[in-house]
């Protein structure tokens, strides 16, 4: 299989057992997932069911037990620790629940750190910045630091972030789970024109409203896939319709 026609993401029994006092815990256990080019997956289950730990997997944020882990049919799972790093700043873009933004740094600077990083010249990493926080209603806050931001703020920035570099994959834990329902409103807004444009996302989410937005719905269960639905032909209207749902009940 070449990177032409791989999926962009592809596992095969991907297992992870944490240990508790020389107890294994297991958290995932033989995932087989695969993650075409431009779709967009939402994974969901009840807590502890090892959606987390799923997703820090693809990106390399967790070693896997077990299993293989492919990116753009290239294997991944074996790399070291500074090549995921070199990996993740030239094709994954990541969004956290708890935003991870860096404290001494403003809004501008923290969305423009990972395109400079990813090789963007200066003049391109603040367009893209500019474009970012335009679409998500933060032009006025580019100068702020992130603790002078409110809760909403600081996800919105954390996604444009996670944009900033072009993604080849962009993989989300819970970017709505401290978002009160107007300001996930807009992360949910970004995250459809973004897709629409053909971006590839993974996203951890208990929210039915951002699940009713993908192509796919996988439900995990104590750490297996126990439903893997897709549900393209109910959006068949256009990209946009999954949002017709989202302004109704927003």
């Amino acid at each position: 299989m070449t990177s032409a026609t791989a999926p962009v993401v592809r596992t095969v029994n991907l297992v992870k057992i944490y240990q508790n006092g020389g107890v294994p815990v297991p958290a995932v256990r033989g995932v087989d997932l695969t993650v075409e080019e431009g779709e967009f997956v939402a994974i969901m289950g009840p807590s502890g069911s090892g959606k987390s730990t799923l997703i820090h997997m693809l990106g390399g944020l967790d070693t896997r037990t077990g299993g293989e882990i492919w990116l753009d049919g290239t294997r991944v799972d074996t790399l070291s620790e500074s090549a995921w790093a070199v990996l993740r700043r030239k094709k994954i873009g990541f969004v956290f629940q708890f935003f991870n933004l860096v404290a001494n740094m403003t809004v501008a600077d923290n969305v423009e750190l990972p395109a400079l990083l990813a090789g963007a010249s200066a003049r391109e990493a603040r367009r893209r910045r500019e474009e970012l926080l335009d679409a998500l209603g933060l032009t006025g806050r580019a100068d702020a630091a992130p603790a002078q931001l409110s809760g909403g703020e600081q996800q919105r920035v954390a996604l444009a972030r996670a944009l900033a570099n072009q993604p080849r994959l962009l993989l989300a834990d819970e970017p709505t789970g401290n978002l009160d329902s107007r300001h996930t409103n807009d992360v949910l807004r970004l995250l459809g024109q973004v897709h629409a444009k053909g971006q590839t996302i993974v996203l951890v989410t208990h929210d039915a409203r951002v699940a009713c937005m993908a192509d796919r719905v996988i439900n995990l269960l104590d750490g297996q896939i126990v439903d893997d639905a897709d549900i393209t032909p109910r959006r068949s209207r256009s990209r946009g319709s999954a949002w017709d749902v989202i302004e109704l009940h927003g």
